[in-house]
């Protein structure tokens, strides 16, 4: 499954530490990790998920390559800005907001409106159909929990 990391791209000590072990954790219940390819939250949940041997996904809002963190795995250029994030949100089978500014916000709204499963780890406090959790790994539990319920509502269909 692809578990998707939101957050800035410039960010304090204590949410890289956090996006870095909720990376890690993605990876070592064995799913891909896919954010927006840059740098502060972006990079440190690739990092944590490199750590463990997990593969990332960036979306990236240029068309280079280039501007990826070093460790995205699978760096998709976009051109598109600001716009990739709805990529990312629309990949991910569940997301996790660590921190995070306007972009952020931006991905939360996204993932509200079209019913993609959000926990939110220190991240905005607005009213959103979002988990608050205190942990990384509570993060990347509950996050795992929505997206495989999500599925089973999915293959089973209206009604």
């Amino acid at each position: 499954m692809i578990l998707g990391v939101i957050g800035g791209s410039a960010c304090s000590r204590k949410a890289y530490s956090l996006a870095e072990e909720v990376g890690r954790e993605v990876a070592r219940r064995g799913h891909a990790l896919i954010c927006g390819g840059l740098g502060g939250v972006m990079e440190a949940a690739c990092k944590g998920a490199k750590d463990q041997g997990g593969t990332t996904i960036g979306i990236l809002p240029s068309s280079q390559i280039s501007t990826a963190n070093p460790y995205v795995d699978f760096p998709v250029a976009t051109g598109m800005g600001l716009a990739r994030n709805l990529i990312v949100v629309l990949t991910a089978r569940a997301l996790i907001a660590v921190d995070g500014r306007y972009g952020t916000l931006s991905e939360i709204a996204y993932a509200s409106q079209l019913g993609v499963p959000l926990v939110g780890l220190c991240t905005w406090k607005i009213r959103a159909p979002m988990i608050q959790v205190r942990t990384p790994e509570e993060a990347v539990e509950k996050a795992v929990e929505m997206a495989e319920k999500r599925g089973k509502l999915e293959r089973r269909g209206p009604g």
